[in-house]
């Protein structure tokens, strides 16, 4: 169960993923005279779609690379266990790439079985060796180190010794694997015993990984791709931590590029598309493979998608014939924009499963750390709830999202999504209420001078500088807070160095604005930003008490003990300040009528969802 980084990650329950997904994008239907969509020939067909950040990974898997700009394109070239419906969210089993079976309930043990003829682009087949590289590097059972002492300000590992195991993942459902699994004699099958009940057992792995025997050829030397996945399982299963020391620095390395690498081993897919061109912050083209022999044929032989950040530009491209499909952010200036071209795009309006939040660091000697108030706990949580008692979060909706969602309201639960069967409950009783929708500055005042500290207190914020809508957020949030006694500073950076800023320079900055994009239905998705350590949790957030329940929420199946659980998650985060939510995303697709069967999906991968039942019109 994999989180994706800076619009990824935000718990859905099931019942709270449907009722938002009946906002996602409609079917459409294709045309009589198409090609593509339906199995039909599809040569010679090609869309371009627009995106507004460029691929910097295809390990989706690693903390470096788990975010929604590197999972849409994994997404065209990898295949999957499952799909998600894009109106439903219900999970569709892929049995053209694998199944997903539980075999016992005490112990419980999930087997993975790969179907035949799946394979890597190479020629090599996709099978266990892949799948259980990816849960020893998921895991964190196999480290050695603490990852974060071993990476420096950019993300690098650095000062690791030839013996010390460092991936750089962390992923909780994983972890409850301690034990290596069982295999299959040929290779197709592989059957993982949990150390304890885990109620979203059928979202631990969802097929992603990157090739094991290029790992094991390029950290061990092993040239033949069938020795090198032999000599991967062993360094896992006898735990040889020098071998696993170097398939760590591949893992976590090699898969990250800006542009197309010259090795193409380093690219491979097993799914519909292979990668054909990358030009940096340019575009990247991918091509149908005609090796794949799944269930989600590509419909259109050529995609290429262009890299355009501003929403505008997205609009005009799509205008001028340059593109033709986009899902900017959404804006008042967009939805006019579209609206103007009238019949020449098809559009949709809605909302989508991202939401906007601040999290505070409580780990880096700032203002809201014990350590700067020689360890007083009750002073940092009262100088963190003054700061996100000034922010106004009405006005940023008003301001910003209702112009182009007028139902828009300000989102008051971390883990529900509003118009979820549970969420007037969570709020009602998560502590919320303590924090206004309007902010009260004069309350964070009051408890900034209660707490004897002097002001104004400098917090830096960091978020995406490319990004206007958060350019705008700021300015809401400085003028607001200076009120309380608070100096606001931009610790912004651009979009290429934001991902590297949020996840690894905390001592950069005090408070981050961004969103969580949802990547499943699970209901422990949550666990990923709240947990102790956990790979979403970048402020350093710790308590013993969240961990206990959020463990108490890995086993439990009864949805109303899940949702008791839940909620008192949520009154241990907003009782200790741990951040603030502020709205749900609104959502825009905008296509050219010629391209049919288009059903973006509220959550990862959006646009992108079932891209097999496209279709171009022939006339």
């Amino acid at each position: 169960m994999k989180s994706n980084r800076f619009a990824a990650a935000t718990a859905l329950v099931a019942v709270g993923a449907l009722a938002l997904a009946a906002c996602s994008g409609p079917d459409r239907s294709a045309d009589p005279t198409t090609t593509g969509g339906t199995g039909e020939e599809t040569a010679n067909s090609s869309i371009t779609i627009a995106w507004d950040a460029p691929l910097n990974s295809l390990n989706t898997n690693s903390n470096n690379g788990s975010a929604t700009q590197n999972a849409i394109v994994q997404f065209l070239l990898d295949d999957l266990f499952y799909t998600y419906d894009s109106e439903t969210l219900e999970t569709i089993p892929n049995p053209g790439f694998g199944t997903i079976e539980k075999v016992s309930d005490s112990p419980l043990q999930v087997k993975y079985t790969y179907a035949d003829g799946v394979a890597w682009s190479d020629g090599t087949p996709v099978d266990v060796a892949d799948l259980v590289l990816d849960w020893a590097a998921t895991s964190g059972n196999f480290n050695t180190i603490d990852i974060e002492e071993a990476m420096d300000d950019e993300g690098n590992l650095v000062d690791v010794g030839a013996d010390q195991v460092a991936f750089n993942s962390a992923d909780p459902a994983a972890q409850l694997i301690e034990d290596f699994p069982e295999i299959s004699e040929d290779g197709k099958s592989v059957t993982f015993t949990y150390s304890k009940e885990f109620a979203d057992w059928q979202y631990t792995f969802d097929g992603h990984t990157v090739p094991a025997h290029i790992v094991g050829k390029r950290a061990l030397g092993v040239e033949d791709p069938a020795e090198a996945k032999t000599a991967v399982i062993e360094a896992i299963e006898n735990k040889d931590n020098a071998s696993l020391a170097k398939l760590a620095q591949v893992w976590n390395s090699d898969f990250n590029f800006t542009s197309l690498p010259s090795e193409p081993e380093l690219y491979l897919s097993n799914g519909a598309y292979i990668l054909t061109d990358y030009v940096e912050n340019q575009y990247l083209t991918l091509k149908a493979n005609p090796d794949y022999t799944g269930d989600h044929k590509a419909a259109i032989e050529n995609v290429t998608i262009r890299y355009i950040e501003d929403s505008q530009a997205q609009v005009t491209a799509l205008e001028n014939g340059e593109v033709d499909y986009i899902g900017p952010q959404a804006s008042a200036d967009v939805k006019v924009a579209l609206e103007a071209l009238g019949d020449q795009v098809e559009t949709h309006f809605g909302v989508e499963g991202t939401y906007e939040h601040v999290d505070l660091v409580f780990e880096n000697d700032g203002p809201f750390d014990p350590a700067s108030y020689d360890g007083d706990e009750e002073t940092a949580k009262a100088v963190r709830k003054a700061f996100l008692l000034s922010i106004p979060r009405q006005d940023i909706v008003d301001n910003l999202i209702i112009p182009s969602n007028p139902d828009a309201a300000v989102r008051n639960s971390q883990i529900l999504l509003p118009g979820s069967a549970d969420y007037d409950q969570m709020v009602a009783e998560n502590g919320s209420s303590e924090y206004p929708d309007t902010g009260d500055v004069d309350a964070a005042a009051a408890l900034l001078d209660e707490a004897g500290v002097e002001t104004p207190i400098d917090v830096r914020l960091a978020f995406n500088a490319d990004n206007p809508r958060r350019v705008s957020q700021f300015a809401l949030i400085q003028d607001a807070a200076q009120s309380a006694g608070f100096n606001v500073i931009d610790a912004s950076a651009p979009a290429a160095e934001w991902g590297t800023l949020l996840a690894t320079q905390q001592d950069q900055y005090d408070a981050s604005l961004f969103g969580w994009q949802s990547t499943s239905t699970a209901v422990t998705e949550s666990d990923a930003n709240f947990r102790t350590g956990a790979i979403n949790n970048f402020g350093k957030y710790s308590s013993d008490e969240v961990d206990r329940l959020l463990d108490d929420l890995q086993v439990e199946i009864d949805p109303a003990k899940q949702l008791e659980l839940q909620i008192a998650v949520e009154k241990e985060l907003w009782e200790d300040a741990f951040g603030i939510t502020i709205f749900q995303f609104p959502a825009v697709q905008a296509w050219k009528p010629t391209l049919q069967g288009v059903r973006a999906s509220t959550i990862s991968p959006t646009i992108f969802n079932e891209f097999w039942n496209w279709s171009i019109a022939t006339a």
